[in-house]
């Protein structure tokens, strides 16, 4: 009997032995797999990382092709009520005493498109074909240039210095440029030379601005500022995308707003104007094209305000012959819709000299066709 009560106490207490081994092993357990308060509180949260582009490689190799240019042009004002009396001019001629003459100086950028010292640049920097023009380089070199050719439609100019070896930048295809792509504006802003801003193409084919005859602008947001005219607009690549032609203001100053010429027109002007001394422009004779407005569509038939209107035209010309009339509105060229009387403008100056185009219009809500012979545009100076 005693045996018996001995062994069942043994038995009795390995089992709660065995419980309470195996009731603080589950809390261990628990325990360590449970994450700790003070662990969950000081863990730092990861921050993205952001980096912006560097373009100082890019800007380094661009700077020396952009030069400061210096421009002189006299004009001549009249000082005596006798200014035009050819009588008084006979005996007298034009002298400087008698006709006060004023020397204008324009200051700008212009940029190294050659190695043997071409330059592009803007017509309002250089003033006239027959300016005395002086440019320094970044070596601060001062050479004469020549003033090869100036094209008024597009605000562009030609120079020549007698050099060699110069930097140039690749020419970039300015039909592939995108909106928000990034660009550096190079020249010399209030006559700091070498100035780098940086932004991106805001807008492409702007026209209607009243800069300039031949209107296809890219708009960019990169600062430019007096002095800056003339100056090279270069993408990511470092390629010559544009030449930096204007800017919007209201205070004098940089507000975000510039234009620059595209680098495939600014190139064809260039090749004229060495080819030929002038830039080789379509035309269909004189002919006077105006935006037309809501109102104007609704009152002669048209479904929208897309189109160019025909204002006024003369006679003599190959417009008039082909049955062009003021009132006409002209919504397409070579099937090509027409958006509006800088894009026609832009369409014709294009055009082959000699080039059968056909022009769709609409007259009183009727459309009519139009075969017209592109002759050649009259040299602008």
């Amino acid at each position: 009997m005693k045996h018996t009560l001995l062994a069942c106490l043994l038995f009795v207490s390995g089992v709660v032995a065995g419980l309470v081994l195996t009731g603080q092993l589950q809390v261990t357990e628990e325990s360590s797999a449970r994450p700790a308060p003070e662990v969950v509180q000081t863990r730092a949260t990861a921050v993205p990382t952001v980096t912006l582009p560097d373009f100082s490689d890019v800007a380094a190799a661009r700077v020396p092709s952009v030069i400061n240019i210096s421009s002189q042009t006299v004009e001549r004002q009249s000082t005596s009520p006798f200014f035009n009396d050819p009588f008084f001019n006979y005996f007298f001629g034009n002298e400087p005493n008698l006709f006060g003459q004023q020397q204008r100086t324009s200051l700008g950028s212009g940029v190294i498109v050659s190695t043997d010292g071409y330059i592009l640049t803007n017509n309002h920097v250089v003033g006239s074909a027959d300016a005395e023009v002086t440019v320094t380089l970044p070596d601060n070199r001062e050479l004469p240039a020549t003033v090869v050719g100036v094209d008024q439609w597009t605000d562009i100019a030609l120079l020549k210095i007698e050099a060699d070896g110069l930097p140039v930048p690749p020419w970039g295809d300015s039909s592939t440029i995108r909106v928000a792509e990034w660009v550096l504006a190079i020249g010399n802003p209030f006559q700091l030379d070498q100035t780098v801003t940086l932004g991106i193409i805001s807008a492409v084919r702007r026209a209607n601005l009243g800069i300039t005859t031949y209107e296809d602008f890219i708009q960019t947001d990169a600062a430019i500022n007096e002095g800056n005219s003339g100056g090279a607009l270069i993408n990511g690549r470092g390629e010559l995308i544009g030449i930096n032609t204007a800017i919007f203001t209201q205070s004098g100053g940089d507000q975000g707003v510039g234009f620059a010429v595209p680098s495939n027109l600014a190139r064809r002007v260039m090749d004229d104007l060495v080819t030929y001394g002038e830039v080789q422009r379509g035309s269909i004779g004189y002919i006077e094209l105006a935006p037309l407005t809501n109102r104007q569509a609704e009152q002669l038939g048209m479904p929208d305000d897309r189109g160019a209107l025909v204002s006024r035209m003369r006679r003599d010309t190959p417009a008039y012959d082909a049955g062009i009339r003021p009132g006409d509105v002209i919504v397409a060229f070579n099937d090509e819709p027409v958006d509006d009387a800088s894009h026609l403008l832009r369409l014709l100056a294009d055009a082959p000299i000699g080039e059968t185009v056909v022009l769709t219009g609409s007259r009183e809500g009727r459309e009519v066709i139009f075969d017209v012979e592109i002759g050649r545009a009259r040299s602008r100076r």
